[in-house]
């Protein structure tokens, strides 16, 4: 009886083992050999620093590449929906804030003006006929889609044209950029089309995207692999200390 007592423990062990794995908020990001961290000082600010981060099937992060600088949403950041579990302190995203989301996040498709560019991510070739619907409620909401295809009808009240340059007087932010998976599932008024795309200047704001320098982008481009499952993360810098243990984020502080 006693045998079977301790076997019986032993498995029970065993068992609440893999339930607490199970558990642990970085298994939804576990399979990602790269990230792209951006860190900003506070819920408010505008202006953040952009680190590259790469490892070896889940072994430790090391930093590759120099840091650098980027803005995001005009009125700052606040925690988005995405891999990582929802955080209760602090201001929470949604539709038309103005602030970028913060967490963990897929990279998606890459995109921009040109029929190529230097990266082996899914790229799409952007036409003028593409939007990005950030409207709430309707079936495409969060979504990018070619009115073409799917209809003027289904993207209409859209304000979002992904040919900026042609639909905004030549505007460059969408040459070249990527698809940041916040809110996937498109939650009513959670945010849309979130994307790291290029700047206007180092100290303009943008509407809840994270901007930065083409040179800086087309790094990304070309370094950002597929099969390295990619994610990007964006935290205030005291939100970073504290989940940086249970989130198995980098240590910044070992650098390189």
């Amino acid at each position: 009886m006693r045998s079977h007592f301790v076997a019986l423990l032993i498995a029970g062990l065993a068992f609440a083992g893999h339930a607490i794995a199970a558990t642990d908020p970085a298994d939804a990001w576990s399979s990602a050999d790269q990230m792209v961290l951006v860190t900003v000082p506070d819920w408010n600010t505008i202006e953040g620093t952009l680190r590259t981060y790469q490892r070896n099937h889940g072994g430790a992060w090391h930093e590759v590449g120099a840091a650098k600088p980027v803005v995001i949403g005009q009125s700052g950041s606040a925690w988005g929906l995405g891999l990582s579990p929802a955080q209760q302190g602090g201001p929470q995203k949604h539709e038309g804030d103005g602030r970028s989301p913060a967490g963990v996040f897929r990279i998606g498709s890459t995109f921009g003006y040109a029929a190529h560019v230097d990266t082996s991510m899914p790229y799409l070739a952007l036409t003028a006929t593409d939007y990005c619907m950030d409207v709430s409620g309707t079936p495409l909401y969060n979504r990018i889609a070619d009115t073409a295809k799917v209809g003027e009808a289904a993207l209409k009240g859209s304000s979002e044209p992904m040919r900026r340059d042609l639909h905004m007087h030549g505007d460059q932010a969408y040459r070249i950029g990527f698809v940041i998976e916040h809110n996937p599932d498109g939650v009513a008024r959670g945010g849309s089309c979130i994307f790291a795309h290029l700047w206007s200047s180092p100290t303009t704001g943008t509407t809840g995207c994270t901007a930065m320098t083409p040179d800086t982008m087309q790094r990304l481009l070309a370094w950002l692999k597929p099969q390295a499952h990619p994610v990007f993360v964006l935290l205030p810098q005291d939100e970073y200390a504290r989940l940086r243990h249970a989130w198995q984020l980098p240590d910044m502080k070992a650098g390189r």
